[in-house]
Formats: structure tokens, sequence, C-alpha cells
């Protein structure tokens, strides 16, 4: 680590801020990913060779502005205060700055937009689409598709599961969410039909994968080479099946979470129950989907109703 006592440049405290993210702190490469391109645009705009103690809260309320000019969301914004805030509370931390200009940097405040969900009929549309098309592999993108319905799973999450994790019969899972805190998911009767069909023609294709007890993969999803699926893979899936070659809707992965949570609500589920099955910290995360509820449930109401106005 350089001398707090030496002038110290912006790339090299950039370069040994990211190491001690990494490896001190332990945040995970997809953080590390995302700080490493966010204070690549710092470097962009300062200059990599600037001295740490001449940049001032204006130059980076300038960078602010210059992002926001190259129309960079809300979200990406705030993202790059986030890092830009971590860098320089590490600076001063290791005493490579007499004042943190960071401090009162203000993240900007996001729009807020209801998340998006699939009605019950676009959800059984797009399940139906790896038996329907065929497009890749049927019984694992069916499975896919049905653990994400039936469980309300992030991405990430799905990426990670085990076969390990999963109970004998197939009807709950746990995973382990944001944090590294585990919950258990469940699967209903479609879900667990579909994993097990999944596991048994993952067995013909991949015969040196499985001893007879156990999978040499430990991962649930696999790529068609028989290596864990990651989540960008999984993603490339849901895209394809909902893109002009299936139902021509496209959705995220995320959108499969959106669905289970507001069915669960819509349906009359405790919001204390919806918030641990999805593993949210703060029920606030969770009170999103009364909303769409609502609007729902009013929707319906307005269809359905006989003097509702429809017929005016």
């Amino acid at each position: 680590m350089p001398n707090s006592t030496e002038t110290q440049k912006l790339c090299n405290v950039i370069d040994e801020f990211l190491i001690y993210e990494e490896t001190v702190r332990g945040l995970s490469q997809n953080t590390i990913i995302g700080y490493r391109e966010d204070l690549s645009h710092l470097k962009e705009m300062l200059n990599p060779e600037t001295n740490l103690n001449s940049i001032t809260l204006e130059n980076l309320r300038t960078c602010i502005g210059k992002l926001s000019k190259k129309k960079y969301s809300t979200t990406s914004i705030n993202r790059f205060i986030a890092a830009v805030r971590g860098l320089f509370a590490y600076c001063k931390k290791f005493q490579y700055i007499k004042m943190n200009p960071a401090l009162e940097l203000r993240t900007l405040r996001s729009p807020k937009h209801l998340p998006r969900f699939m009605t019950a009929k676009e959800v059984d549309k797009l399940c139906a689409q790896p038996k329907k098309q065929e497009i890749l592999w049927k019984t694992r993108d069916s499975a896919i598709f049905e653990v994400f319905y039936s469980s309300g799973c992030r991405v990430g999450e799905m990426a990670k599961l085990k076969v390990s994790d999963f109970s004998a019969d197939f009807s709950s899972a746990i995973v382990t969410g944001k944090g590294n805190k585990d919950r258990r998911v469940y699967l209903e009767s479609d879900a667990k039909e579909a994993v097990r069909l999944y596991l048994e023609d993952r067995k013909v294709r991949f015969p040196s994968d499985f001893d007879g007890k156990n999978f040499r993969i430990p991962e649930l999803f696999v790529n068609q080479r028989g290596e864990a699926l990651t989540e960008h893979g999984i993603r490339y899936i849901v895209e394809r099946y909902s893109g002009q070659e299936g139902t021509n809707k496209q959705v995220s992965p995320h959108a499969f979470r959106h669905t289970f949570a507001t069915a669960m609500l819509t349906n009359g589920a405790d919001i204390r129950v919806v918030q641990e099955m999805l593993g949210h910290s703060s029920i606030s995360t969770t009170q999103r989907y009364t909303h769409i509820s609502q609007a729902h449930i009013k929707e319906v109401y307005k269809q359905a109703f006989p003097h509702s106005g429809k017929n005016d």
C-alpha cells in the first residue's frame, strides 16, 4: 500500500481500491465489475494522472452532469455516485486525502416504476414455449420457467441452485439470497414434475456426470456442454423464448419474480409471508406489489362489473 504522505494519482488508487474491496471486504465479482466500470468513467472525465487532493466536490458534480447529458439512467448515475463515495471513503480512511469531496454528493431521486409482471395467460404461454418451440433444450428450459414462476427466485439464486438444495420430492429448496441469507422456496406440482423430467434427461445427455447417486456438476441447471449455467445464460434463454421466436413479448427473468409476488398478494397471501418467500430485508420493498395488485383488481372490476361504463 502506498505511503499516505505521497501524492497519490487517481488511477493508482482506483486499482488499489478495487483489490481491497475484492480481497479484504470480499465483495462479489459482479460488484467489482460494476465498480470498475463506474470508476473508469471517473478516470475518463478527470484524467487518470490527477492528484487525489486536487479533486473537488464541484469536479465530481461536473462528472455527474456529463453522465446525465449522455442520457445515462438515474439508476446508472446513482451506481456511479455509490462507487465514487466508496472510493473516496477508502482514500480518507487510509489518509490519502485530507478532505473527502464526495461526502456531500447526493443520489438522484429515482422515478417510481411499478415492477413489470405477466398476467396468468402470459406466463402460461411463456411456460409452454419450450415444449412448443424446442428452441434450445426442451426439458431444461421448461424446468427453468416453472421453477422461476413457482419459487419467485432471483436469477442469481437460480444459477446457484444445486440439486442437493432440494428436498427428496422436489417440493422445496433452500436458496441463498442477498447477504448470504438462506430461505426456503416451494415448488408446486408442475414445477416438481418439470425438474424431475429435466434431471432424467440430463442423466441421458451427460451419463458421465451422474455416478448413480450424485451429479459431478452440483448445480441444478447446466448448459448444452454440461457446464453450470450462468446468470447470463439463463437471461439468454428467457430472452429467446419471449422474443420473436416465442411469445414476441420480451421479458426478463425478474418478470417471473414480480409475477410470483403479484399472484401471491392478489390471491390473499399475507404480506409478511410474501416478504419472507421473496427474501426481502425490508417490507417496503414487498409493498410495491400491493400497488400492482390493487391496480389489477381495479382493472378486473372495470371489465367485469355490468355498470362499470364499458358499454357506455
